[in-house]
C-alpha cells in the first residue's frame, strides 16, 4: 500500500538504463558518499534538475526584457531560489542565477547530514557516519536525527553533535574518533578526495610492482632438495 499523502516519487529514473559512462559515475558517487543505492543519487539529481529548470526559465525572462533585468514576480522567484541554495551552502553568497546551471550532483550530496558528520570529525569513515546517524547517535541542536539524507543549512551545520544519551559522548569510547577534526580539506569534495586517494594507491602499487623480487641476477643457488652437497644424487637399489 502506498502512503496516502505521497502522490509521486521524489526522483526520476534515468531515461536509458544502460549507459556505461553514467553508471560508472553513479557508482563513484555511491562509494564516495556512502550512499545506500543509486536511488539516492537520482534524488539528488532530480533536486538539482528542478532548480536548473527554474534557472533556465528565469534566464529566458532576462532575455525577453529590454534592459536585461528581472522584474516583478520573476525577481522575487529568483531571490527565493538563490536564498534557499545559499542558505543550504550549495551556492556561495555572491552567486547569481547563472551559477545554478554550473552545479553538479556532488554539490548537493556535500550538504547531506551524513557528509557533514564526517567533515566535522564525528566519524572515522563515511560508512560509520551513516551508521551513527541511523542508530540515533547524532543530534542537531540537541534533537536526535536519524535521516542521513537530510540537507543541512549553514545555520544548523555547527549544531551537529552527539546525542545526549549516546555512549559516544564519552571520550573514551572505542568507536569515537580520537581527533575531532575533519581530515578533508575545505573546498574539496568527497568524490575528488576519493579519486586522489585512488590515484595515490595506483601509483604506490605500480612502484611496488616495478621492484624486482629476489636476489641479484647471477647469484648462486642452493643445492637441490634431497641432494647432499658434493655427493651423488642417485641412490643404489634398495636391499631387502
Amino acid at each position: 500500500m502506498v502512503y496516502p499523502g505521497k502522490k509521486n516519487k521524489a526522483y526520476e529514473t534515468p531515461n536509458h538504463p544502460w549507459q556505461q559512462t553514467r553508471m560508472v559515475g553513479e557508482v563513484e558517487l555511491v562509494k564516495a558518499y556512502g550512499l545506500r543505492n543509486k536511488r539516492e543519487v537520482w534524488k539528488a539529481e532530480s533536486f538539482l534538475r528542478t532548480y536548473r529548470t527554474n534557472a533556465m526559465n528565469l534566464l529566458a525572462h532576462v532575455a525577453a526584457e529590454a534592459d536585461g533585468e528581472l522584474k516583478g514576480h520573476a525577481k522575487i522567484e529568483a531571490d527565493q531560489i538563490l536564498g534557499k541554495l545559499i542558505r543550504y551552502g550549495i551556492l556561495k553568497p555572491d552567486s547569481s542565477v547563472d551559477d545554478i546551471l554550473g552545479l553538479k550532483t556532488e554539490n548537493v550530496l556535500e550538504r547531506r547530514l551524513q557528509t557533514q558528520v564526517l567533515r566535522l570529525g564525528l566519524a572515522r569513515t563515511i560508512r560509520q557516519s551513516r551508521q551513527f546517524i541511523t542508530h540515533g547517535h547524532i543530534a542537531i541542536d540537541g534533537r536526535r536525527t536519524t535521516i542521513p539524507s537530510m540537507l543541512i543549512s549553514r545555520e544548523n551545520e555547527m549544531g551537529i553533535s552527539y546525542y545526549g544519551d549516546s555512549p559516544l559522548t564519552t571520550e573514551s569510547h572505542p568507536e569515537r574518533p580520537i581527533q575531532i577534526a575533519s581530515a578533508i580539506a575545505d573546498g574539496v569534495t568527497l568524490r575528488a578526495a576519493a579519486e586522489s586517494g585512488k590515484k595515490a594507491r595506483v601509483q604506490s602499487d605500480s612502484k611496488k610492482g616495478g621492484q624486482r623480487r629476489g636476489g641479484p641476477r647471477g647469484a648462486p643457488r642452493g643445492a637441490p632438495h634431497g641432494n647432499a652437497p658434493g655427493g651423488d644424487s642417485q641412490k643404489g637399489p634398495r636391499r631387502n
